[in-house]
Parts: structure tokens; sequence; C-alpha cells
């Protein structure tokens, strides 16, 4: 399982096909792919696990959004009043 995960991070090129996220607009999918990297990277350290796992999400939303918005969000998880459930 791990080595399938290393395989698809490894030739990683944009983000694939997300069937949740069938519109042209992916504002949606950024965020959502946004957090669960973070919800991802929570849950694998809470437990001592490696979070390699978890780059997957951070790849394809690094690919999806916009630089400015992963910096506000940073921020406002920082500040305590991001949005969203992590």
């Amino acid at each position: 399982m791990a080595d399938v995960i290393e395989d698809k991070i490894k030739n990683y090129r944009t983000a694939p096909f997300d069937a949740r996220f069938p519109n042209t607009n992916q504002t949606r999918n950024c965020f959502q792919n946004y957090l669960d990297f973070h919800r991802c990277n929570k849950a694998l350290s809470s437990k001592g696990q490696e979070t390699s796992p978890c780059e997957w999400y951070q790849r394809v939303y690094k690919s999806l959004c916009p630089m400015s918005w992963v910096e506000k969000w940073d921020g406002q998880i920082e500040d305590g009043s991001f949005p969203g459930k992590i």
C-alpha cells in the first residue's frame, strides 16, 4: 500500500479528476483538499505515524489553489479564526 502511494506521489503531475467536483469551477475542490491535508496531518501525527501519505493532498491543493488563498488560510489557522473544521 505504501509503495502504491509513494509511486503515485512520485509520478504526480497535476490534480487528477475527482468525481465529487465534476464542474469547471474547482474552488471547492481546492478547499476540500486543503482541509484533507490538514486533517490527515493531524490524525497521523496524533497517532505517531508517518505523514507522507498526506503529501498527496498537499500537492493537489497546491496545484489547484491560488497561493494567496493558501497564505490567508495558513494565517487564519495560526490565529484560530479558520472557518473550516480541521
